[in-house]
């Protein structure tokens, strides 16, 4: 089918505006204008309270925000929470450009996100954003009376470059509950989007298909892959970089994958969705026909109002 008709525009708009390369303008550039866009997108749920706080980050604190139901009831065991991390290419994105999905979430679900500023490349390479995801996972399990919440009903999510370090984080509280049974499993995974292989940019047809033209271009990956893979400590290949290419995903957390039919991301989403279910996860998949990378933002449009309401029904229904 066509791209949905109030995406359409978004796209036309930024096909008329006269942008450099990526690469040209720097991850500076980028960020501020990914904010802006961002900011367009409209400013989320009002009925929730929002807190910045410190989490843990691998070494040393990092930013985070906590998102509250406004009236939830209070509750002697803790609620219910999302760890989440925020899309961007490991190089561009912040608390605020996902402030207002964050907010829907929140509201839509009834349930307590915390929202994690991990460190960007290129000032810090792979694996600093998926170590300090997994840390702040941590973090927020053992301070979870403090923060309200109730470890045995924890999630993590994220969009694309967040949907990976999601991915990781899962994968490395799996570990950790290998070596610990005391743990509680997470309840869900969460993927929008995700963008799960870094190592081969012409694995999939979606990526040459999808190339120019919807929001996320191929040659912007590029520009990602380069700031997140230059100076790293690991290459493209490593799980940690690449979960699709993680040798043992048994006993992860169950999944709700999205993808979008006009996304370069679409099939690397996907095949990771069948590697879980390859593995025995529970994996629910919908690729959402007619939508383009980062709809899921867009609030303004009947199809990221749905795809939130998607992700809240999967979320009420895990941490039930």
């Amino acid at each position: 089918m066509p791209v949905d008709a109030e995406l359409q525009p978004v796209l036309d708009l930024l096909a008329a505006m006269e942008q450099p390369p990526p690469m040209e303008a720097g991850p500076d550039a980028a960020r501020e204008g990914f904010a802006l866009l961002c900011a367009a997108f409209g400013p989320g749920a009002q009925d929730v309270t929002a807190t910045d706080i410190t989490l843990a980050g691998a070494d040393g604190p990092v930013p985070g925000r906590i998102y509250r139901p406004a009236g939830a009831a209070p509750s002697t065991t803790g609620a219910a929470g999302l760890v989440f991390l925020h899309g961007g290419g490991f190089v561009i994105g912040s608390l605020d450009t996902h402030d207002a999905l964050c907010r829907d979430l929140a509201a839509g679900a009834d349930i307590t996100v915390v929202s994690v500023d991990y460190r960007l490349a290129p000032e810090h390479p792979a694996p600093a954003a998926a170590m300090d995801a997994a840390s702040a996972l941590d973090d927020v399990v053992r301070r979870a009376p403090e923060l309200g919440l109730d470890p045995s009903r924890l999630t993590v999510g994220g969009d694309s470059a967040g949907g990976n370090l999601a991915a990781v984080t899962a994968v490395a509280w799996r570990d950790r509950q290998r070596d610990d049974p005391g743990l509680a499993p997470l309840r869900l995974q969460v993927l929008i989007y995700p963008a799960v292989e870094l190592a081969d940019e012409d694995r999939f047809p979606s990526m040459k298909e999808n190339a120019e033209g919807y929001l996320l271009t191929a040659e912007t990956m590029a520009f990602f892959r380069h700031h997140y893979l230059s100076g790293a400590v690991v290459d493209a290949a490593d799980p940690l970089v690449s979960p699709l290419r993680t040798a043992d995903l048994a006993g992860v957390a169950p999944a709700l994958v999205l993808t979008a039919e006009y996304d370069p991301l679409r099939d690397e989403g996907e095949a990771y969705a069948a590697a879980l279910g390859a593995a025995g996860v529970e994996v629910d998949l919908e690729r959402v026909e007619g939508a383009i990378h980062a709809f899921v933002q867009m609030g303004s449009t009947g199809i990221g109002r749905q795809a939130v309401e998607r992700i809240c029904a999967a979320l009420r229904g895990a941490v039930s």
